[in-house]
């Protein structure tokens, strides 16, 4: 069966905008609004302030995942001839900070070649991060990226990640829990990673106890 599509969105987002991509600024205004058309009619505002706040996002409006790639399917087919400006606005979603943006940037990045962004989309990725990220939400962006057809990195890539920094080295477990197979002599980068909240080291437990 086919989601029918949220009419609010489609009302706000209108015919693709290939000019309104010259813009970063005014785009990610737009997107503000796009979001907010999402929101289910009965979502309390205070329990949005109060996700927001516990999962270090800027801002939580409530916009549920199909409407959310309503909006990214419609900035990509804005951009079908510019990708690089699609690119261009990753990085800016990311630095806001909002938890659509988050997941914005995950469904545009799952959709870019590496010609376009100038490296791989999980570089790409990785290049995005702040001192502290959601776990959570970086897992369902590799994820997405998968789901993409971009497969996870290999065994090489992942422990030149890892040596970075902790969360570096937390993310490179979340990638290879994403992996299907064992995992060979790559288990001490799992074993060694820093220790993490609850969904991280439920997260490393399994991936451990798969392990024969």
């Amino acid at each position: 069966m086919v989601a029918a599509v949220n009419e609010k969105v489609a009302q706000y987002l209108g015919e693709p905008q290939p000019k309104l991509l010259r813009s970063t600024r005014k785009m990610l205004k737009f997107l503000k609004g796009a979001y907010a058309a999402g929101v289910p009619g009965m979502m309390a505002k205070p329990s949005t302030d109060l996700l927001a706040n516990s999962g270090g996002y800027s801002f939580h409006y409530g916009c549920p995942n199909p409407e959310m790639r309503d909006i990214a399917s419609w900035i990509l087919t804005s951009g079908q001839d510019k990708s690089r400006r699609i690119a261009k606005l990753i990085p800016a979603l990311w630095k806001r900070h909002g938890q659509e943006d988050l997941v914005l940037a995950g469904l545009l990045l799952a959709n870019m070649s590496e010609e376009t962004l100038g490296e791989s989309p999980w570089m790409a990725f990785i290049h995005l991060f702040e001192e502290q990220e959601p776990l959570g939400a970086l897992l369902e962006i590799g994820e997405e990226l998968i789901r993409g057809g971009h497969e996870v990195p290999d065994d090489e890539w992942l422990i030149a990640m890892a040596s970075q920094s902790q969360l570096w080295h937390q993310v490179a477990v979340l990638f290879l829990s994403l992996r299907r197979g064992g995992l060979g002599d790559i288990r001490v980068l799992v074993a060694t990673a820093p220790g993490g909240g609850e969904l991280f080291e439920r997260i490393r437990n399994r991936v451990l106890s798969q392990e024969n």
